[in-house]
């Protein structure tokens, strides 16, 4: 089975597939939550600095939004597929309806590097992006956010166009703005605070104090970077960081048995999450194939970069120590991969859990915007840490009562408050 090509969109069905048995759903339930219900593919032409055209291929999938708008990210990715979209949209939905807030589930992206782009070049890219999709995009029809590759700065470009074309000023259009042009306080952090926060739990749960573990993280972003920081605040040590380098377009593992030095790797590390590595050596890093993270004798893997990272060919390697895996990417593991490590009894805190609390914040900026009142930091995280805290117990008692994993229990609490939705509003 490995050799089969990995699409996180079959994924995704066979996540779906699993719960959907288990609840029960009729043909037409499966039908309509099984598939999009609006995908939209498109070119954007961008005339670049050094003077041709080039053409981008973008897309905008909805997954489903019976719950409420539309919610999800804007990927830019050289390797961005249709598939990936389709994917990230569904878990979008799941993890809107898991956290129980009023919203559905979609996804953009744009096939591109923005590290060969030049910030005009990447400026127009955003632009045509929403030039293509305005009429579908809105407060209360589907509201983007950043991801992979894409910051505040891409975001406030694409809300200024939104705006010149509607004429009006709808701050509420699109979250991860900069903070002083519609952006929430606590947003930046909010994914990794968010995952340690379900973290913090699952450890009370097993009885391990947090200043008594190691972690491995995989991933230096935005998710990777805070996760780290809250989790060395709780008193918990990171052995080891992985990060995609772009120059030499292969990863690396950045080990300190001591534990790392947040402050220090973030200032040797590029926006996009890439930390230099010549630097990284002379801070006393040893510099490990990009793979090592998965091997380090951690009690806790935190895979926070992209999909399919853990699957059937490398789970075996990670060590008898490992504890718990929390996912702070989107598809991470493979269903294979789950299996073993379910029958080593590890504890998966899943994706669409564990990396919710970005969504949530986006969420809350969105209210925010739309009442043109603004909290403060302490608050936002406050309320983040309610809702992940609640939604974490919601899951591991569904766990405990129906003999399930906590993924499956997180699906079934998802795919149930949706299907229900769209029972409720008579589409099925």
């Amino acid at each position: 089975m490995s050799n089969k090509p990995f699409n996180s969109f079959d994924l995704a069905q066979s996540q779906f597939d699993r719960m959907a048995d288990r609840l029960g759903l009729d043909d037409p339930a499966r039908e309509l939550l099984r598939w999009p219900m609006r995908e939209t593919q498109f070119l954007i032409p961008i005339r670049t600095d050094d003077g041709p055209v080039k053409i981008f291929r973008g897309f905008r999938v909805l997954h489903n939004d019976a719950r409420g708008p539309g919610k999800g990210g804007i990927r830019f990715h050289p390797q961005e597929t249709i598939d990936t979209i389709r994917a990230l949209a569904m878990w979008m939905t799941w993890k809107c309806a898991l956290m129980d807030i009023p919203l559905g589930g979609s996804h953009g992206g744009v096939v591109c590097d923005p590290h060969n782009l030049s910030l005009r070049e990447q400026e127009q890219l955003c632009r045509g992006w929403v030039r293509q999709l305005s009429r579908d995009l809105g407060p209360r029809i589907d509201v983007p956010a950043p991801e992979i590759m894409t910051n505040a700065q891409h975001m406030l470009w694409m809300l200024d166009e939104f705006e010149a074309i509607r004429g009006e000023r709808t701050p509420g259009f699109i979250t991860g703005k900069p903070v002083g042009m519609g952006g929430s306080l606590g947003r930046l952090e909010a994914a990794g605070f968010g995952l340690v926060f379900v973290l913090r739990e699952a450890l009370k749960e097993l009885g391990i104090p947090p200043e008594e573990t190691t972690a491995s993280v995989q991933g230096f972003g935005n998710v990777g970077q805070y996760a780290i920081r809250l989790f060395q605040q709780m008193g918990g040590k990171v052995v080891c960081v992985a990060c995609w380098d772009q120059k030499e377009g292969t990863s690396y593992s950045y080990k300190k048995e001591s534990g790392v030095d947040f402050n220090s790797l973030a200032g040797i590390t590029d926006r996009f999450g890439g930390i230099d590595k010549k630097k990284a050596a002379a801070l006393g890093y040893d510099v490990l194939p990009g793979s090592a993270w998965l091997e380090q004798d951690v009690d806790i893997l935190i895979p926070a970069a992209i999909e399919n990272q853990i699957t059937i060919d490398n789970v075996k390697k990670i060590p008898p120590k490992v504890k718990i895996v929390a996912e702070g990417a989107n598809g991470p593991m493979t269903s294979e991969a789950e299996t073993v490590m379910a029958g080593r009894n590890i504890f998966l805190i899943p994706d669409i859990l564990a990396n919710a609390g970005g969504v949530t914040c986006s969420y809350f900026e969105q209210v925010q915007s739309s009442m043109n009142y603004y909290w403060e930091k302490d608050e936002v995280l406050g309320k983040l840490d309610v809702k992940m805290t609640a939604a974490f117990h919601s899951v591991l008692e569904l766990a405990k009562e129906k003999g399930l994993s906590m993924r499956d229990a997180a699906f079934y609490i998802a795919i149930a408050r949706v299907a229900q939705a769209c029972r409720d509003r008579g589409w099925i």
